[in-house]
């Protein structure tokens, strides 16, 4: 489903100008800053560090620039201190958003967010208007060459997962957001990458084509693309084709 990973747009970003790739290395090293200050600086018991760690090996981050977002998160550099902060909004065809943001002005940031939403025909709404229509979950993707899907449920099961789904290209083992850390440790000897995320309710979904699923892709790359966003969630499904053309 659209939007189900979290780093999916730094994947298909790897070859982009040096401009975007330096919007992405900001966004990969605040992450790994609030991941650190939140659980240590030790990848193999932080979840939340080791996904972070995961998508800036994958967006070609240099490992000193990794390495200083830890020590900045851990108090060993000095550094800006975000504030996590969680927005919805409402899009236009009715779509539904939750922002995950992290700011260091947190007025600043709700004002621009608040003119993109107006601008293309959306609003930003109370906690709890749009969130009823997702899901929060802890997720861990593996590789399918990892393990195949009966050895994988076994597994997860008696490590204490909810459940096991197929998301094309990767297996995702969900569970409640509070045991993340648990079922993580479960699957040794898997390469895990695990973080907490909303999942949108299957009948909250939405499928969009055409000139609708566009505006809808166009308002998500635009605000995929601030700074201060970490993560956007929405209920639609978009044609690929689309995605790839108009979308994050």
């Amino acid at each position: 489903m659209s939007g189900h990973n979290k780093w999916s747009t730094i994947k298909r970003k790897k070859g982009a100008l040096d401009a975007k790739r330096g919007k992405i290395f900001t966004k990969i090293a605040r992450e790994i800053m609030v991941a650190a200050k939140e659980g240590g600086g030790d990848p193999d018991g932080n979840p939340r560090l080791r996904a972070a760690l995961t998508a800036a090996k994958a967006a070609n981050m240099p490992k000193d620039n990794q390495e200083r977002a830890i020590r900045k998160g851990t108090g060993e550099l000095e550094g800006v201190s975000f504030e996590e902060v969680l927005y919805e909004a409402r899009g236009p065809q009715n779509s539904s958003f939750i922002l995950e943001v992290l700011t260091d002005n947190k007025n600043r940031t709700v004002a621009e967010i608040r003119h993109i939403f107006s601008k293309r025909g959306g609003e930003m709404v109370a906690n709890g208007s749009v969130s009823w229509q997702f899901d929060h979950k802890g997720v861990i993707e593996l590789e399918k060459s990892e393990i195949g899907e009966n050895a994988l449920m076994e597994k997860a099961l008696e490590a204490g997962a909810e459940d096991i789904q197929d998301w094309g290209e990767s297996w995702a083992v969900l569970t409640d957001p509070t045991e993340l850390q648990e079922v993580s440790d479960g699957l040794e000897g898997l390469e895990v990458s695990g973080e907490r995320r909303f999942l949108p309710k299957p009948e909250s979904t939405l499928t969009l084509e055409g000139d609708e699923a566009i505006s809808v892709a166009k308002l998500w790359a635009t605000i995929d693309e601030h700074d201060d966003v970490q993560n956007v969630y929405c209920n639609v499904e978009l044609p690929d084709d689309i995605m790839d053309e108009h979308g994050p």
